[in-house]
């Protein structure tokens, strides 16, 4: 593996365990296969949104490796078609999907900053959100 970047994932051990992510090679198939899948299924998810402001954050070359791995690695769940529950299920064929991307979002969101937000709405011609209105 080319420049590997190790996210450390607590399990509750007394040593932590290392898993090796090539960031690139998780670009290179994210830029390949994601936004084709995103939007021909936009209108089916309710976390398209997310996952395209998850993209644009994991593209960003200000965005740091470790967030970049954890976000190319929810990402690359949503396009692996051999995943916990197949995508075709109606109801709940990305409910797995959307678990993995709030998990990711959980853990690192604070790097999906509004530039990506906007660029997804862009992407999936949502609109941009009303201005507060003061009284």
């Amino acid at each position: 593996m080319r420049n590997p970047t190790e996210i450390v994932i607590e399990n509750g051990e007394s040593h932590p365990r290392y898993m090796p992510i090539d960031i690139e090679q998780e670009r290179k198939r994210t830029e390949r296969k994601l936004l084709p899948k995103l939007l021909r299924v936009a209108g089916r998810i309710p976390f398209a949104d997310d996952l395209a402001a998850a993209y644009y954050a994991a593209m960003d070359p200000v965005t740091p490796k470790k967030a970049k791995a954890v976000l190319f690695a929810a990402l690359g769940y949503f396009v692996v078609p051999t995943d916990m529950v197949p995508d075709f299920i109606a109801g709940l064929g990305f409910a797995d999907d959307a678990t993995v991307l709030a998990t990711a979002l959980s853990i690192v969101g604070s790097q999906v900053r509004e530039r990506h937000r906007q660029s997804a709405r862009r992407l999936l011609g949502l609109p941009e959100p009303a201005e507060p209105q003061d009284d």
